[in-house]
């Protein structure tokens, strides 16, 4: 083991002078095979037996911490991030953001080991690609565990599937889009085009349970509202495909095209507000949480629209607190606040049963 500590501190490092070139792969190859061996030794020389079996956990912990807080280490002789003012037209979005971003990158491999790197779009990828693992297992959670009842299994687990289908597919197409943009223009394109259609399905989705449970007992306008959403969602999708709708001009008029789509629920809230009454709504038809809901998703993309708070420090927001992660962040908690109002609705069809009354669409 002393062999390879010494083997170690002989390591020639990337940061040793701010003038001199980065280490070659080849040496930082050598350095990591001694960093893995030498982990080996600590690991089963060291270490009691209860820790062993914990011991990949700390090496895959640490390496992510690595990787993300020395970038420059690991990432340095291949590509840098650049400022906004050498940046292609294409990858031009948001000139409040001056520095720190990534180079036209024609691989993808550079582009998901960007990922690990701190640049303008790191929080972008991981806020969504935690909420994509989060939704995941909490659809597979909800879906398949025992213990949570339903009056009609199939059926209800059909809708609550189309609502976390469409979060699921959200979230995944954003933090891959937020990834591979920098690839090239067409690839930047065809994702940017993607993430727009998903996100119409997650509206589109999120209605779904909300008018199953609310209109429980009358059908047909629980039809006539889906039909409309869907025509609505579609027409989103088409405008959404538009390639100028894409660019940085054209940022007010997404915001208000996916703003239009979600408000769009205001006339079944309002039906169904009005036939129960404000109190049974706000209480048993859980519309404070789907108030809540929109609040968050209209907030964040008014920030987004209006690039705040960046417009008013740039330069400061360029790796952290800019509009467009806030706005991921909202997205995935008024994605969780509209879960939690279905379920609980799921939760009161089940205690009530099958069984409906004349005066009440629940």
């Amino acid at each position: 083991m002393l062999e390879l500590v010494s083997n170690w501190k002989t390591c020639p490092s990337s940061t040793s002078s701010s003038t001199s070139p980065p280490a070659s792969p080849q040496i930082s190859s050598v350095c990591l095979e001694t960093l893995n061996r030498l982990m080996y030794e600590i690991q089963f020389s060291s270490f009691p037996f209860p820790m062993q079996s914990f011991f990949p956990c700390f090496v895959f912990c640490g390496t992510v911490m690595f990787y993300l807080w020395k970038p420059h280490d690991v990432w340095e002789g291949r590509w840098r991030v650049i400022p906004h003012d050498v940046l292609p037209d294409w990858l031009k979005d948001n000139d409040f953001l001056l520095h720190g971003h990534r180079p036209p990158m024609p691989s993808f491999r550079a582009c998901f080991g960007s990922i690990f790197r701190l640049h303008t779009e790191t929080g972008n990828i991981w806020t969504h690609l935690i909420g994509f693992f989060f939704f995941l297992v909490l659809a597979l959670v909800y879906l398949f565990r025992p213990n949570i009842k339903f009056v009609s299994p199939i059926q209800e687990k059909v809708v609550f599937g189309v609502y976390f289908l469409g979060a699921i597919l959200c979230l995944c197409f954003s933090w891959l889009f937020h990834t591979v943009y920098c690839h090239s223009e067409k690839v930047s394109r065809t994702f940017s085009n993607a993430d727009g259609r998903v996100l119409a399905l997650l509206i589109m989705g999120s209605f779904v349970p909300w008018l199953y449970y609310s209109f429980y007992c009358n059908p047909q306008p629980r039809l006539i509202y889906l039909i409309v959403i869907c025509v609505l969602g579609i027409l989103a999708i088409i405008v959404s495909q538009w390639d100028r709708f894409a660019t940085p001009q054209y940022r007010m008029m997404r915001a208000v095209v996916f703003l239009a789509l979600g408000f769009s629920g205001i006339v079944p809230t309002v039906h169904f507000t009005v036939v129960e009454g404000f109190i049974k709504a706000a209480t048993v038809g859980q519309v404070g949480w789907l108030v809540l809901m929109a609040a968050l998703y209209s907030t964040g993309a008014a920030l987004y629209a209006a690039r705040i708070p960046e417009r008013f420090f740039p330069g400061k927001c360029d790796i952290w607190f800019q509009s467009h992660q806030i706005f991921h962040v909202l997205v995935v908690a008024a994605a969780f606040v509209h879960f939690h109002g279905v379920s609980k609705l799921q939760a009161f069809r089940y205690t009530m049963g099958g069984s409906c009354t004349a005066d009440t669409l629940l």
